[in-house]
């Protein structure tokens, strides 16, 4: 079974060891040791955790599904020690844009997707959905990424191309956890 719902907690236990925290569009979150993605929706004693929903494509046609689908590798890969958590909030005026108006701003617009499929398969993405648990979540959106130390450069373009799109307009909340596997001394 595929876990839908996913805790990500910021404190002093989890497997990845935060590197930077900041805040793109308005204020940071609280900067913290570790940070831990956790299945379901977890108990937690941590400085500050953030839930989303994985659901179902809804801005690709099929073609960008089919596509996406056979270049998307999987999370937790060996050689993927590198990490980003980007929660994102959008305004107001996206919220009241139609799906068929907002899937135009994303693609036809910004090239979100064509941007996304450039850097797979070297970085690894879930996107959760946050607004739709509760309109008490901080974030619509919480991006997860990985992918190992040599296709950082690659990321940050693909970070790079986003923010510099007419989408971007629509965000008025966005933040950047950066984090890398602690596998021992030598990381």
């Amino acid at each position: 079974m595929t876990e839908r719902l996913w805790t990500f907690v910021a404190g002093a236990d989890g497997p990845w060891r935060m590197t930077e925290v900041r805040g793109v569009i308005g204020e940071p979150l609280p900067e913290a040791p570790r940070l831990d993605r956790i299945a379901g929706d977890a108990a937690t004693t941590g400085l500050w955790s953030l839930r989303g929903i994985t659901s179902n494509e809804r801005y690709v046609n099929r073609d960008e599904r089919q596509a996406l689908a056979a270049a998307t590798p999987t999370l937790g890969r060996a050689q993927a020690v590198c990490a980003v958590l980007i929660p994102i909030r959008k305004s107001a005026a996206w919220w009241a844009l139609a799906q068929d108006e907002r899937r135009a701003v994303m693609e036809e617009q910004s090239h979100h997707i064509a941007h996304g499929l450039r850097a797979l398969p070297a970085v690894a993405r879930r996107l959760h959905h946050c607004r739709d648990l509760s309109p008490d979540e901080p974030f619509d959106f919480l991006t997860w990424f990985e992918f190992a130390p040599e296709h950082a450069p690659l990321f940050d373009d693909l970070l790079a191309r986003l923010r510099a799109s007419p989408e971007w307009v629509y965000v008025e909340h966005e933040c950047e956890v950066r984090a890398r596997l602690d596998l021992g001394p030598e990381n």
